[in-house]
């Protein structure tokens, strides 16, 4: 028997699932241009950013400030292989991956073992020194301060490249949620709320950090790869500035931490506001404007628009209970 709590996430993943696929459907149907769908597809892609921050973070409490790091390792690596070296793109993308957990591991173990805002700001070192080191390390690889343009693409269309970055983002949230349903989901929450109690019982919480941030790691290294092969090119400037690294945070917050819906809805939620901003603020300003939003959003209920949401259904609930 499947109890009610599973029935009623499982109800909400095939109904959530279904309205991603229909979506262009309905933008059809609507006469949204094909730039709208473009905007979804950058939040996708910004919700597997963020479900990747949320894994490492939200679950455990380590706040990093350097993913950007690894979204970087990834894109790079995978744009490397197939522009510089011909490698088919069905290879560099795995390797990518690979690169991007071993590459990670070695940079942010040793940053496991420190807490608090000790492992936030080590994190955010990594971050400035992959900046630096893509520019002056081997440019002729790298492109230096310009990246590299002319990277094969994927798809071909708004259309196609929708569907394949919204499947990516459902595979990767469906399997997070999967693993977060097992007893090392539950000890990684553990750890955020009480680290020396999971000690205490015996489990290992630097091999369940670990595990967390190889996790992390890979989904952050399969965005990476994916959007440098949808975007066809990749710049330091874009990769590691600390809008994107802000995005990503506040995406994840805003739609609700310690959740898998949260972060996307919070990507979805963030992304369209920014392009709904942009005839007004084309600068950076409107980073301001929307900051000023997720605050008073993230102050008014903390556990963001994830739980707003379900505050609203029940509060519906009862008032049809009351009233039959």
């Amino acid at each position: 028997m499947i109890s009610k709590p599973l029935l009623r996430s499982l109800i909400i993943w095939a109904i959530f699932i279904i309205g991603m696929l229909l979506l262009p459907k309905i933008f059809a149907l609507l006469g949204f241009s094909k730039g709208n769908l473009r905007t979804l597809i950058q939040a996708c892609y910004l919700a597997i950013f963020a479900m990747s921050w949320d894994f490492i973070s939200g679950r455990t409490g380590y706040i990093s400030f350097g993913h950007p790091f690894l979204v970087g390792i990834g894109a790079y690596t995978t744009a490397i292989l197939s522009y510089r070296f011909d490698v088919p793109v069905m290879y560099s993308i795995p390797i990518a991956v690979i690169v991007t957990m071993i590459g990670g591991t070695l940079f942010f173990l040793p940053a496991l073992r420190i807490k608090g805002s000790y492992f936030a700001l080590v994190t955010l070192a990594f971050m400035e020194l992959m900046y630096q080191l893509v520019q002056v390390i081997r440019p002729d690889l790298t492109g230096g301060t310009r990246g590299i343009s002319g990277i094969e693409t994927l798809t071909r269309g708004a259309v196609n490249g929708y569907y394949l970055a919204v499947s990516l983002m459902l595979v990767i949230a469906f399997v997070l949620w999967a693993i977060l349903k097992t007893r090392i989901g539950t000890a990684l929450s553990a750890i955020a709320m009480n680290e020396e109690s999971v000690k205490g019982s015996g489990l290992s919480t630097t091999k369940l950090k670990l595990f967390a941030f190889m996790v992390s790691a890979c989904v952050a290294g399969i965005g990476g790869a994916f959007l440098a092969h949808y975007n066809g090119s990749i710049a330091p400037r874009a990769l590691f500035d600390i809008n994107f690294l802000f995005t990503i945070i506040v995406a994840a917050l805003i739609g609700g931490s310690s959740t898998i819906i949260g972060p996307m809805i919070g990507a979805f939620f963030l992304t369209l506001l920014l392009e709904k901003l942009r005839p007004w603020l084309p600068g950076a300003e409107r980073y301001f404007v929307y900051g000023g939003i997720a605050l008073l959003l993230y102050m008014y209920q903390p556990k963001g628009l994830y739980a707003i949401f379900w505050q609203v259904v029940d509060r519906f609930r009862t008032r049809r209970g009351g009233q039959s």
